[in-house]
């Protein structure tokens, strides 16, 4: 049998397969961008969004009733012999609400260590909120539950190592480069709240 024999009685079948394929691969991306858009997919769909974002720069008191100008810088401030205050304490009458300052994705609820009972938020730029020494969380809250400002996470109390102390919530913020002064991104939304927004 000549070679150009062979070559004309072969069927067209990688042909089908590519149509075959190219078909499968719109049905899935069709089916993905279904699942995207379903409410279970929420919590990854604020992940991708909150992780484009730039970090914060400015972000709202999460103790109902507290002014930024009434918190002590204690950021740095020495804490025994080996370490250091990795945020600031904000004081309020035991129970007063906490909220979250940004939105994100709650990522741990959790009981102890020096923070007591805490809630760790990731918000923009995947940078994260931590929230200590509550007395209680907000009933329901879970891993995975997405947030905005102002939802309510728990209220203020004095667990972990802020036994003995009044009741304050240990507010801290972690870039990159660890943990960073949250008070003046307190003080510019408060300044900013004042003089209104900017035109």
């Amino acid at each position: 049998m000549s070679e150009s024999a062979v070559s004309s009685s072969t069927p067209a079948r990688p042909r089908r397969r590519g149509w075959a394929g190219l078909l499968l691969l719109v049905l899935v991306a069709g089916l993905l961008a279904w699942a995207w858009r379903q409410p279970f997919a929420l919590t990854w769909r604020t992940l991708w969004e909150v992780s484009r974002l730039p970090p914060a720069s400015t972000l709202p008191v999460p103790v109902e009733g507290v002014r930024a100008r009434a918190i002590a810088d204690t950021f740095g401030a020495p804490r025994g012999r080996d370490r250091t205050h990795a945020g600031v304490d904000i004081f309020a009458a035991r129970g007063t609400p906490i909220t979250s300052s940004t939105r994100g994705v709650v990522v741990a609820v959790r009981d102890g260590g020096l923070g007591g009972r805490q809630v760790w938020v990731l918000g923009p730029a995947r940078e994260r909120y931590y929230y200590a020494h509550l007395q209680d969380w907000a009933p329901a809250l879970a891993v995975g539950d997405v947030v905005d400002v102002g939802t309510t996470l728990g209220s203020v109390g004095t667990s972990g190592n802020a036994r003995g102390t009044p009741p304050h919530l240990h507010f801290g913020v972690y870039g990159r480069e660890g943990a960073y002064d949250p008070l003046p991104l307190l003080r510019v939304h408060a300044a900013v709240g004042q003089r209104g927004p900017a035109r």
